[in-house]
């Protein structure tokens, strides 16, 4: 496969930026894979997992809410959140679960509610990403 450019920002820093063979991320309508040469796109992300392809080796991250825009100078990712397995704290990210699930419990406002909803899903897609990294064997 032929490699092609992808740059991966959050408001905080640069994430990633080098060559990739392939990319598979997570769209509001699934997973979507990016290979050299793809049309122009520009599309919501939610939260989940990027997949990256650098020579044999597939790594993945944790993603956040945001956008993928792909073009001629190869694709683009913006996310509030991105995170390596390995730089995921586990107890944090249970932690957090276990205080959005009580919020849900409260039932408290409709904007509280949603943001309880929001927190609970970032924690688990965390979560998911590092039970990825360890059946792997990494």
């Amino acid at each position: 496969m032929k490699p092609f450019p992808l740059e991966i920002l959050t408001p905080e820093k640069q994430f990633f930026s080098d060559e990739v063979e392939a990319l598979i991320i997570t769209t509001t309508d699934g997973e979507l894979t990016i290979l050299h040469g793809h049309a122009a796109i520009s599309v919501p992300l939610v939260l989940g997992k990027i997949q990256l392809k650098q020579g044999s080796q597939w790594r993945d991250a944790f993603q956040s809410e945001g956008f993928l825009e792909v073009d001629e100078g190869g694709a683009h990712v913006f996310v509030q959140a991105c995170e390596w397995p390995e730089d995921i704290d586990a107890r944090r990210a249970e932690d957090a679960a276990h205080r959005a699930i009580e919020r849900l419990r409260q039932q408290r406002s409709q904007n509280e509610y949603q943001w309880s909803r929001t927190s609970l899903a970032r924690a688990m897609a965390r979560l998911r990403v590092i039970q990825n990294r360890v059946n792997l064997g990494d």
